[in-house]
């Protein structure tokens, strides 16, 4: 997934939410809709989160300094973890607490034509966004399951998007069919049901964010084939008679740390291994341009396995 990319998806969720928004805050005050207040609720809390990856975007571009050598690459998980957060407080927390108390204190919705108007508009201003949050997502996963892509991805600021976009369809769902039930049956408590199952959609979304980014947040290794393509470039210098371990972290969704223990031959000359050192870090670097740091130490197998 390249950087573009990334912020077209994002640029393309903050317009729709924020226009989205708008328009179901002035429909649930006209309305008096306690669904669709909180999908009002939703779309605003979303559109702070796209501002908020855009933010984390910018600062991870920072280039390193003596506080922090290897960059600020991680801000853009550490926003994104801070996104999950507030879509669990913000949007799920505001949406029971509002559903609760509908439920509670239960009033006829009026004027529902503007309801069903605005929630067919919003669906289909999410239903775009949501397309391309999964064409850019697309090109990135491959023949892999979206769970597998969502799992092995280094990038959260589109799963997120993707995560939202669909949380927000199945919330625009719930929300019509709460409201038209409501309608219906005379019974303006589903309404308040409504905005609690939307709270819940939203509160399972924030869980599911949450725990993709903690891993990022503290450190995942590079994709395998990175690790086996290392592996290759070493095992095929004639100075190397063992690799001892392969260490990978990624700094960014694009900014790989590689650390490399390499059993050399005894017999090789110092001059020998910086030649094979310098040959493997040109080769790692063509193939894998996401490794941007390298280090190669010479270290034998009896004593790489006393430490």
């Amino acid at each position: 997934m390249t950087e573009s990319g990334s912020l077209k998806v994002i640029f393309a969720a903050l317009v729709g939410n924020a226009l989205i928004a708008v328009t179901k805050f002035f429909a649930a005050s006209v309305t008096g809709s306690s669904a669709m207040l909180s999908e009002a609720i939703h779309s605003l809390v979303d559109t702070g989160n796209q501002v908020l990856m855009l933010h984390g975007m910018r600062r991870a571009k920072r280039p390193a300094d003596e506080a922090h050598p290897f960059g600020y690459g991680m801000e853009v998980y550490f926003w994104t973890f801070v996104v999950a957060i507030l879509v669990f407080a913000g949007g799920a927390g505001v949406s029971i607490y509002e559903g609760v108390h509908k439920v509670m204190n239960p009033e006829p919705v009026s004027n529902v034509m503007i309801n069903y108007i605005v929630l067919g508009a919003a669906t289909v201003f999410e239903s775009v966004a949501w397309y391309i949050a999964y064409k850019e997502f697309g090109r990135s996963k491959g023949r892999m399951s979206i769970i597998e892509a969502v799992s092995r991805s280094k990038d959260p600021t589109v799963f997120t998007v993707l995560f939202e976009d669909t949380a927000a369809l199945l919330g625009l769902v719930v929300a019509f069919v709460g409201i038209a039930v409501a309608d219906y049956l005379d019974m303006p408590m589903l309404d308040g049901v409504a905005s609690i199952v939307i709270g819940l959609i939203l509160a399972l979304t924030a869980s599911l964010l949450a725990f993709e980014t903690k891993g990022l947040l503290i450190g995942e290794a590079a994709h395998p084939r990175v690790v086996d393509g290392v592996r290759r470039i070493a095992r095929a210098e004639d100075t190397v008679v063992g690799v001892n371990e392969i260490l990978t972290m990624h700094l960014g969704p694009r900014d790989v740390l590689l650390n490399v223990s390499l059993d050399f031959a005894d017999q090789r000359s110092a001059g020998d291994v910086e030649t094979a050192v310098t040959s493997m870090e040109r080769q790692i670097r063509r193939q894998f341009p996401e490794v941007t740091r390298v280090f190669i130490e010479a270290q034998s197998k009896a004593a790489q396995r006393r430490f």
